[in-house]
């Protein structure tokens, strides 16, 4: 479908600042952030939903801090559980069709190969069952959607992500430990974003589902780490990181445990697209570039 209006909800994080120039191509966009539209505020949504008269909806809001939300279940359930059932029920009532961000963390990460789309979901803590909860709710709707699972993401916009946090830690300390039993893929936004725009056109009632989308390649939080530092080494980044350690996650303990293998097969949405998502490493190359570029 080629949309005439877009509703882009999450206009002020990492993958909503990718989106938006993208969207723009394909429609008039109306973007709202949280002071717009607040998915904890659940009344709110089909107002703002019916104002904006979308034919697409793409949600890139979530509520996303994994640890705080074992202490603030509710709130991340309201956001990531309830908010999306209801975007998708508006967006039935209106005839509109439904792109909504999820995550590879409604899996437990048992598996040794990559997760397919039919694979049975079991998170492990709060936030992955709220995604879960989230899904559900949109599926149980006559919405027309795509749910999009993804992992590991960063990009350039946004307050923060693994990127981010170790181009500022490697310039401050000459040591870091890096967990490296913990196994995905690096997402960048900006291949994220792109495929979210190429999916829009492509999105009919028979392509309706759930897809993973996930750059291409492999590796540990440890080898993410490596690499984030020798590309930025590359570069030019001001940096006083001598040695990354690799350590365990038992040595490195957090309030909400994490799939300790989260690869998602990106099979079904590379059929769709007509290709396969770029590697991993090259994400990496470009985001770099651009926080040189912009300085943010």
């Amino acid at each position: 479908m080629m949309p005439k209006q877009i509703l882009l909800i999450g206009q002020d994080g990492q993958l909503g600042q990718e989106l938006r120039p993208l969207l723009e191509a394909l429609g008039t966009v109306k973007s709202v952030g949280r002071d717009s539209l607040n998915l904890a505020d659940l009344e709110t949504i089909p107002e703002v939903v019916n104002q904006a008269a979308p034919d697409v909806i793409v949600n890139a809001a979530a509520y996303t801090a994994v640890d705080k939300a074992e202490s603030e279940l509710e709130l991340a359930t309201t956001i990531n559980g309830k908010a999306p059932g209801i975007l998708a029920k508006t967006a039935a009532e209106l005839g509109a069709a439904l792109i909504h961000v999820s995550t590879d963390y409604v899996f437990d990460g048992t598996q040794s190969h990559p997760y397919a789309t039919t694979d049975p979901t079991a998170p492990l803590g709060a936030y992955g069952q709220s995604k879960l909860a989230g899904e559900q709710a949109i599926q149980e709707t006559q919405a027309d959607f795509a749910i999009l699972r993804t992992a590991w993401v960063y990009g350039a916009g946004g307050k923060g992500n693994f990127v981010k946090t170790m181009l500022r830690l490697g310039a401050e300390r000459p040591e870091l430990r890096v967990v490296m039993d913990q196994v995905g893929s690096p997402t960048w936004t900006g291949d994220l974003a792109q495929a979210i725009a190429q999916l829009i056109p492509r999105l009919k009632p028979e392509t309706c589902g759930i897809y993973h989308y996930t750059n291409s390649g492999v590796c540990s939080w440890y080898d993410f780490a490596v690499a984030i530092f020798e590309e930025a080494e590359t570069l030019g980044f001001p940096l006083k990181i001598q040695r990354v350690l690799p350590i365990t996650t038992a040595e490195y303990p957090t309030p909400a445990r994490r799939p300790a293998y989260s690869v998602l097969s990106p099979e079904k949405i590379s059929q769709l697209l007509g290709e396969p998502p770029p590697h991993w490493r090259r994400g990496l190359r470009k985001m770099l570039r651009e926080l040189l570029q912009t300085g943010s």
